[in-house]
This record gives C-alpha cells, structure tokens and sequence, in this order.
C-alpha cells in the first residue's frame, strides 16, 4: 500500500510499504480521511522521542471498515487503545490507562496510509449526515470536547466569564466551538500567523485577536491549545486574580508558568489529555447534531502531496485550522 513515512527531522517521503494484516478483534479499515495534527509536527521537526523514525504518522482517521463484523460500515477512529480493566479504565477515564497506546506512536503505526487495523471497539459509527472529512474531525474535536467539559465542571471556572483560547488551529478553533456549545458567552481567540487569523475571523463571529492586543490579567479562564513557554508566560499574564489557566498544548515541557503569580493570585492550573471512550462518542454526536458548527473549516489534499502540506505548515503558508489528507 501506499504511505506517507517520517523518515528524519523534516523528512516524509511517499512511498510502498506493507499492508497490515489484522489480528485477533482487529479490523482492516480503508482510510478515507484523515488529519495533520500538531502533534504530527511536533514529530516532524524531530522533537518527539515518542514517535521514533521511520514511522506512519497520523492519527484522525476516518473511512471504510473492509474485515470483521462491521464490514462496509463507515467509521471514524478513536485511536486510543486502552487495556478497559485498570483502575482509570474501569472509572471511565480510559485517556489515563497506563498501558495506554495510540496509532502514530509505537507499536502501532498511524493512519498516513491507505489501510490501517484498529480494534473494532475503537471504531465508532459515522452517521450518514457526516462526510469522511468531516469525520476526520472527530478526534481533534473529542480533545476540545473532553477539555471544556473538565472546565464546565471545574468550580473556578465560570464558562459565561470572559474566556480567552490561546491558538487558531484545530484544537484552539475547536476549543471556541465547544466552548460555546456548553454556553460560554465571551470567548476571545489569540492567532499569532496573521494570515490564519483573517482567515479565522470570516469563519464565524468570534473575535479573533493578536496576542499584543489583549490586557493583561482580564480573563476568567484562559485554555493554553499551544503548549509552549511563550504561551504558557501569554497564559500567566492574561488570567485574572482567581482564575483558571486549562492546559491543552502539547508544545514543549519546560517554563512560562508564573508559579509565584499562581500562588499569590490563588490562579488555578490543570492539565487535560485526550478524551475518554465516553468524550469522543459524545462528540460524534454533538458534531452529527450540528452543536459544534457547520465543520468545513478544513482544507484537503492528496496523502501524495503530505511532505508539501507538511512544509507549508512549518512555513505559516496555511490558513486552515486543519488539512486533511486523501489516501
């Protein structure tokens, strides 16, 4: 089959590979759809000891299920594969399973590829009123869902108070989207690229702003989709005395938390990975159902043209919040 391999720092290459046989509960799925995602970049430029080369990336996948019980059905991929007996699994909170793998990241090649296998519990059903695109969509959708669903609950986090999202991709985007679908009512949207950020304000009626034109210490919550020291110092400055900072990026590891404003301000820090089994067939729901927006936001090539696509997003030449790759 055909597939699109990391092969070092800054290098895919569009080549034959094996085609992979499914075992025991696994499904063979033709892949239709499916996403870049940051965390592909993260890998990409080589800063992900997680996702060794040479490797298939990708991991927002939708498309046909060829084998097993669900033959012919159309599905999007949850691509998080739990044990389902630990302690977290059994709780419901399968994103922290410890023996946790995800495709993309070894043992279990990505979905940059014409075919994948998944197990057939982590295939969910696309309603017909979905395209592959679109149903591509669902896992970067289920992280934004799973995430204001923590800081709906969270009892310093008001959703109606003025709310900043630090990042214009699909996770930041997508984190305005849900947001708004559990009723927040003043959301602002931070875009470093002037490019995405025109582009982001003719995709709907949030404001979308750089990130020198919001004041300082005015937001009730601010929810970090980038995950870098500069946006994690952006995310210090801009939570107000009492406020809530929900971490979602990915970016890097180190710095920019003002843990002495933390303390002195009484400003609330948490951390949300992933989704639960529970968070992505909810968002397969919400998305079918309209409450997360009309989602044709993304912009679609050829799996043939990933290592261009993967350039272009390095070089701040996209203005979508997604692409999405043909097989």
């Amino acid at each position: 089959m055909q597939a699109l391999v990391y092969n070092a720092a800054k290098s895919m290459e569009f080549r034959d590979i094996p085609r992979p046989a499914p075992r025991n509960g696994d499904a063979l799925i033709e892949v239709k759809s499916v996403g870049i995602c940051g965390s592909d970049m993260h890998a990409y430029l080589g800063h992900d000891d997680r996702r060794p080369a040479p490797l298939v990336l990708g991991h927002e996948a939708a498309g046909v299920v060829a084998s097993g019980t669900h033959e012919g059905r159309r599905v999007t991929v949850n691509p998080l594969v739990t044990c389902g007996r630990c302690a977290a699994c059994s709780s419901g909170r399968t994103n922290l399973c410890p023996t946790r793998q995800i495709i993309s990241m070894p043992p279990r090649a990505g979905a940059f590829a014409q075919w994948l296998t998944m197990p057939e519990s982590n295939l969910i059903a696309l309603p017909d009123t979905l395209s592959f695109d679109q149903g591509a969509l669902a896992e970067p959708l289920a992280v934004c869902w799973h995430a204001v669903r923590l800081c709906a609950a969270h009892p310093f986090a008001e959703l109606t108070a003025p709310t900043v999202v630090i990042g214009g991709g699909a996770i930041g985007f997508g984190c305005v989207l849900a947001l708004r679908a559990f009723g927040a009512t003043d959301v602002t949207l931070i875009e470093a690229n002037p490019l995405r950020a025109a582009h982001l304000r003719t995709l709907g009626d949030t404001p979308v702003r750089a990130p020198s034109e919001i004041a300082d210490g005015q937001a009730a919550l601010v929810v970090d989709c980038v995950g870098y020291k500069s946006t994690r110092e952006a995310a210090s400055k801009l939570v107000a005395p009492g406020g809530t900072i929900c971490h979602v990026g990915l970016g890097d590891s180190d710095g920019g938390l003002d843990v002495r404003r933390a303390t002195l301000q009484e400003i609330t820090f948490f951390g949300t990975y992933a989704y639960t089994a529970q968070d992505f067939r909810d968002t397969v729901k919400e998305m079918a159902d309209g409450r997360l927006g009309t989602l044709d936001w993304t912009e679609a090539r050829p799996l043939s043209e990933g290592p261009k696509a993967f350039a272009d997003i390095l070089g701040g030449a996209v203005m979508s919040p997604k692409v999405i790759l043909h097989p």
